[in-house]
């Protein structure tokens, strides 16, 4: 198994008020759910983006896409094929989601477009992308790339708010 997991962590939560990642569900962080989500996947996985993540590329701020930029520059130079990545904030996926983005890449899930799988070797395109300073929209990106959507069989679950978290 090469897939690289990779958490993006590193958002602002302006809509949520605090550092969401951290933000307990149960007895899990956000972050400890999503990274065991996609765990079973993953050779390894990372959380990118926060103070302890991998940074994302080019530099902070630049939203998911940073991140994805982060999380396959990191993938590349550690043998990792591709990478699964999952927003902090989707503590809960549908059954057979997951399953459905990886049997083709690049691929994403169309009602969140930052779950998705990425060739490691898109890491170049997505710099050049992010470097035009055009669209930085993940949609953007995976129009460009020609990604392959996903429809998710259920609504997703994704915590932007401390109501939305409460309502899980």
């Amino acid at each position: 198994m090469s897939i690289l997991g990779a958490v993006l962590a590193g958002g602002q939560s302006s809509r949520f008020g605090s550092n969401k990642a951290v933000a307990m569900l149960g007895d899990r962080t956000l972050v400890a759910h999503a990274r065991a989500t996609i765990a079973p996947y993953c050779a390894r996985v990372v959380q990118v983006g926060g103070a302890e993540g991998v940074p994302d590329l080019p530099a902070p701020g630049l939203g998911p896409l940073g991140g994805i930029a982060g999380a396959l520059d990191y993938a590349a130079s550690h043998g990792f094929r591709c990478v699964l990545t999952i927003g902090c904030d989707m503590p809960r996926l549908p059954d057979g989601l997951i399953e459905s983005i990886l049997r083709r890449e690049p691929s994403y899930c169309r009602d969140a477009p930052v779950l998705g799988l990425w060739p490691a070797a898109l890491g170049a395109h997505l710099m050049a992308h992010l470097s035009l300073g055009q669209d930085r929209s993940v949609r953007g990106w995976v129009r460009a790339i020609g990604a392959i959507p996903v429809i998710s069989p259920e609504p997703l679950a994704n915590v932007n708010t401390p109501a939305d978290l409460a309502a899980l």
